[in-house]
């Protein structure tokens, strides 16, 4: 598609601030008006705009996707949102470790232990770990905390925090990414430990390291976008 706008522009509106192209509101993917919650998300926004060039490039609109996503599809039901999050918790792949004898189990425990403990200390619960891939339910009590704390969570947040807990396969790196001082790229590295444990001793193969490359920087537009979401 070609351009189609010259001049991008932020402006308030009710409940946030939304983006025009031209004087012309921007409305969602599906159809509603496009408000966020915050300046600095709608400015980033904006520039996606303005970095286009004479064709635009729809692959490269990562946080309006994510905007449009929390308004289209969590807005209208944050409950269900928060539903589907919490069963990554049951296979929380942080929780899932090595046979304790293999070398893998030692990275895994260095780069996951201080993550688990991290999480439960923030929140207040205990995460069963695992050596081997039978499943094992999570405590009650901690699946019920995790609860709570999703439900606490506003529609943007809730957005980016599926986005970051699909990618990692885990949502106590998702829950961990939505800190403000958080390290996406430490926290990706972790969840990405056995693939990087495989690409180490039996070098990359040139798709899987286009496919990581991609997934981090996915990962990254959604920590910005969750805290974009959540200041001024």
């Amino acid at each position: 598609m070609k351009r189609f706008y010259k001049d991008v522009a932020v402006e308030s509106a009710q409940g946030g601030f939304r983006l025009t192209l031209d004087g012309r509101p921007i409305r969602t993917q599906g159809g509603a008006p496009q408000v966020v919650p915050t300046r600095g998300l709608a400015g980033a926004m904006a520039e996606e705009w303005r970095a286009q060039g004479a064709e635009i490039d729809p692959r490269s609109f990562a946080l309006r996707d994510l905007a449009d996503f929390a308004i289209d599809h969590v807005v209208p039901d944050p409950a269900t949102s928060a539903a589907r999050l919490l069963p990554y918790a049951e296979t929380d792949t942080l929780c899932y470790r090595a046979d304790p004898d293999e070398p893998l189990y030692r990275r895994q425990q260095e780069l996951w232990e201080p993550l688990l403990l991290a999480i439960e200390a923030r929140h207040g619960l205990r995460l069963d770990r695992v050596s081997g891939i039978v499943h094992r339910p999570q405590p009650v009590e901690t699946l019920g905390r995790l609860r709570a704390v999703l439900e606490t969570l506003d529609p943007f947040t809730l957005a980016a925090l599926e986005t970051l807990t699909n990618l990692a396969a885990s949502l106590t790196v998702g829950l961990l990414a939505l800190e403000p001082d958080a390290d996406p790229d430490a926290l990706f590295a972790a969840s990405n430990c056995e693939q990087d444990w495989q690409a180490e001793l039996w070098g990359w193969e040139w798709q899987a390291e286009e496919d990581r490359a991609r997934r981090l920087e996915s990962f990254r537009k959604a920590y910005e976008f969750a805290q974009l979401a959540r200041s001024a």
